[in-house]
């Protein structure tokens, strides 16, 4: 298979290309140079812009594109026209930001968010508030742009090997130094996410089998304890979790998913997501130890998400004094 991947050489693009190239496929990379530009020196490198710059793309021909790098809909729709005579299936990813309400349980079938009056559809407001709706309007662009085959895949959190966000990594992390370790109650709820490699692995596939259609991609089945253990089994760790109930964080005014890194008080959503089309389509997952020792050995972590020591000092003391 040829293989145009849009990005490819930061995160997600990264094991989209290190998947296809470990199965023999022949890969070509369009982005603008400036992110990790060492990697994939056996691969084809074609430089352009997706604000403007396209003409790199002309007069050329692939099997199948993969899209990891549109934040809004103009870059969608003029990347999949320009390639919609040249390829023979485009896929999209997106997330599960792109559902109007992430507080319930989602599917593919739940209500997508749409763009609030006087919200921008050409830029990403400082506070994220038009991300999702961004996502939406660039996945109905990227398919009506394109006009073929296409595949719409919607992400968790993705995490794992050169995660350039401190997000799921705090918690290795912070497991890894020991001590009293605060954790999110009740220990039995589900906490969802998806292992990079993962993902890049069944976006190969489905690109080479031409599937279309959306689909939510997370694990399952893995619970905040067996999340936490596993840290801590993996690193050898004396750290004793201390659960702590959901209420006495709010009433702390702990900050949901940055400041407590993937926590939600009301975790019906996010981290109730049904994949169980994605599992019918192929996607596996590998041993959740296999995602911590990755996030340990590779992730990059950049302190942006996690709680300050002190503050979590004080909010376990205080858990412990009520």
């Amino acid at each position: 298979m040829k293989l145009l991947v849009l990005g490819g050489t930061k995160f997600l693009g990264r094991a989209v290309v290190d998947e296809a190239l470990d199965r023999g496929h022949e890969v070509t990379l369009f982005n603008r140079g400036r992110t990790n530009p060492e990697l994939f020196q056996e691969v084809e490198k074609l430089r352009g812009d997706r604000d403007g710059d396209l003409s790199a793309l002309s007069g050329r021909s692939w099997d199948a594109v993969v899209d990891t790098s549109a934040y809004v809909p103009q870059q969608a729709r003029s990347s999949a026209e320009a390639l919609a005579n040249a390829a023979g299936h485009y896929l999209f990813v997106s997330s599960l930001s792109a559902y109007a309400d992430p507080s319930k349980p989602l599917d593919e079938e739940s209500p997508l968010a749409e763009r609030e009056q006087g919200q921008p559809d050409d830029r990403l407001l400082e506070d994220f508030s038009n991300y999702g709706a961004l996502k939406v309007l660039c996945e109905r662009a990227a398919t009506e742009g394109f006009g073929g085959p296409t595949a719409v895949v919607r992400p968790g959190l993705i995490v794992g090997p050169h995660d350039p966000t401190g997000r799921f990594t705090y918690w290795p992390h912070r497991v890894a130094r020991g001590g009293d370790v605060l954790a999110p109650a009740p220990a039995e709820s589900q906490v969802q996410f998806i292992d990079v490699r993962d993902l890049g692995e069944w976006i190969v596939q489905l690109s080479e089998n031409r599937v279309e259609g959306p689909f939510n991609a997370a694990n399952r089945d893995v619970t905040w304890k067996a999340l936490l253990e596993t840290c801590r089994q993996v690193t050898g760790s004396d750290a004793e979790l201390v659960w702590i109930d959901p209420e006495f964080l709010m009433e702390q005014e702990v900050g949901q998913w940055m400041e407590l890194p993937m926590w939600l008080y009301e975790d019906t959503g996010l981290h109730a997501t049904d994949v169980s089309r994605a599992v019918d389509a192929g996607l596996t997952f590998r041993p959740l130890d296999e995602t911590v020792r990755g996030t340990l050995d590779q992730a990059e972590t950049t302190g942006d998400a996690g709680l300050d020591r002190e503050r979590e000092a004080r909010l376990i003391a205080a858990w412990k004094a009520r």
